[in-house]
């Protein structure tokens, strides 16, 4: 065969061999089925009684319900500023490239091109010299000018380039939904730790209040022990609980600057800032919504991030089954080189300058089948960890979703009988320290009272807390999936600014709807 026929022959092959591909097809793994949140064994139905409502569609900016202006600057601030969102933004470009090096593996793996140009000058007294100069007169001195490019390719006659194409592409896929995970769990630990500033600033509240209210009856202790109607023992137990209270606010006040730090972090900052952005306005709880919109198991299914990831990974890794299997088929590549050759530059691009050759081949590892069928075991038992991995991941979704609505209800019970207890030990109090006044009452049950009353109003505080974290917890398990209006692009704009100035990133760094379909270059 001539070399002009050999090249369109071979070309024709790879095309018509170039759609099988070995390995398994990666088809959706099926998920367990929850047909409605019911709350398992708490027997709790989400319905309108109940404070739920099944409508389907998500609530992506759940946390703006809570109607605090200075939460919603938060979540929008840490979205701009979060350093762990940041790295997952970088985790998603790093996946963006590797899935240009992958793609570029479909093309000539081996380019490289070359020029030169040589003078060389052989030895009059070289014995070849000598004997060729008894039969022709020969020139020992000439130059050689030469430029060409070579090129070697592998034909992906087994689909082993294009598996790793697809793993690359799933493997994008799960870094924008871990990145989306990262954005659901930066969401819901900013209003987690809003609401506990919020109910430590409001434990602080009660106890300097009831402290207050302490002082108020130790005063009269004192009073009563200066007219003779009381003993010392009084103002001693007075005094005890007054400053037994006092001593709590400093263990709350540490915990408060606790949190203050905590939510530096999480807005990527230096601490400092939070105390006085959380002293001036809406110095309050947020308020809880009247109807929680929970949807259905299916709509969970298709948002949270965390369970397309585990997909994706699972989708990357079976692909990788079948890189594994290419290896068990020979491997055929083709080589070869264009060139120009000529002695004279002014004659080095003519048609008879013209140089060529291709060399096609194979290879075939079929002494190692044993390592490479193993590896086929290995890639495939992987692939199985995964689609387990995927499930238990649906599984612990579906329980944390019903925990959180079975703890939220609960918790609300809860405020329903503290709200009635802090009023009943109010009350109470008030009509004891007037019988200690009269006499007709003892101190121990002043202290009781007032100790009620300070048990009750701290419980009611943390449960009112209690509400809104199974609350948030509920949307973050509900409502995942989502990229807010003001996210644009998975970094800022610094972090894109300083990758750039580093590396031509081409229009890798530039959005796209989805994320995968970015140009490589």
């Amino acid at each position: 065969m001539t070399r002009q026929f050999c090249v369109p022959v071979i070309f024709t092959a790879t095309l018509l061999l170039g759609g099988c591909m070995v390995g398994p097809d990666f088809v959706r793994p099926e998920a367990p089925y929850l047909d409605t949140w019911t709350q398992g064994a708490s027997g709790l139905q989400v319905n309108s009684k109940t404070g739920f409502t099944s409508r389907s569609e998500a609530v992506a900016d759940w946390w703006t319900l809570f109607k605090d202006p200075t939460l919603d600057a938060f979540v929008n601030e840490a979205y701009q500023q979060n350093l762990q969102l940041e790295a997952a933004g970088a985790r998603v470009y790093q996946a963006r490239a590797q899935l240009g090096i992958a793609r570029g593996e479909l093309f000539p793996q081996q380019q490289q091109g070359f020029a030169d140009g040589k003078y060389l000058s052989i030895s009059k007294n070289d014995p070849f010299v000598q004997e060729a100069e008894r039969f022709v007169d020969l020139n020992t001195n000439f130059t050689r000018y030469q430029v060409g490019f070579d090129a070697g390719w592998e034909i992906d006659i087994w689909g082993k380039i294009r598996r790793d194409v697809q793993s690359a592409k799933a493997n994008l896929a799960a870094k924008i939904a871990s990145y989306d995970d990262v954005l659901v769990t930066l969401t819901g630990d900013i209003a987690v730790t809003y609401v506990t500033i919020r109910e430590l600033q409001a434990l602080i509240s009660v106890a300097r209040n009831n402290a207050a209210l302490q002082k108020k009856s130790l005063d009269i202790a004192k009073l009563k022990f200066e007219n003779g109607t009381t003993t010392e023992l009084d103002i001693d137990e007075a005094t005890a609980r007054y400053n037994d209270t006092l001593s709590i606010i400093p263990e709350l006040e540490g915990e408060l600057a606790e949190a203050y730090n905590a939510m530096s972090v999480l807005l990527g900052e230096t601490p400092g800032k939070i105390k006085p952005r959380m002293e001036k306005r809406y110095a309050r709880m947020p308020i809880i919504p009247a109807q929680v919109a929970v949807g259905v198991p299916a709509d969970m299914l298709r948002r949270r991030p965390d369970i397309r990831a585990a997909e994706y990974r699972a989708a990357a890794q079976s692909a990788q089954i079948g890189v594994a299997q290419a290896d068990l088929y020979p491997a055929f590549t083709i080589s070869g080189a264009i060139a120009v050759n000529s002695k004279d530059v002014a004659t080095l691009f003519t048609k008879n300058s013209f140089d060529a050759f291709i060399n096609p081949g194979f290879t075939w590892n079929f002494l190692n089948y044993g390592r490479i069928r193993n590896n086929v075991r290995a890639q495939d038992a992987k692939f199985q960890e995964l689609l387990l991995d995927y499930q238990n991941t649906v599984l612990k979704a579906y329980a944390e979703v019903e925990t959180s609505i079975t703890a939220f209800f609960k918790a609300k019970q809860q405020t329903v009988y503290l709200y009635r207890s802090v009023k009943a030990a109010k009350d109470a109090e008030a009509r004891v320290l007037d019988q200690y006044r009269d006499g007709t009452a003892g101190y121990d049950r002043v202290l009781d009272a007032q100790r009620q009353i300070f048990t009750s109003e701290s419980r009611l505080v943390s449960a009112r807390a209690d509400v809104l974290t199974n609350l948030i917890a509920i949307y973050k398990g509900i409502a995942g999936g989502w990229i807010p209006p003001n996210v644009k692009g998975f970094v800022n704009d610094k972090t894109r600014a300083q990758m750039e100035e580093r590396t031509n990133w081409g229009k890798l760094l530039e959005s796209a709807p989805d994320g995968v379909d970015q140009p490589e270059s």
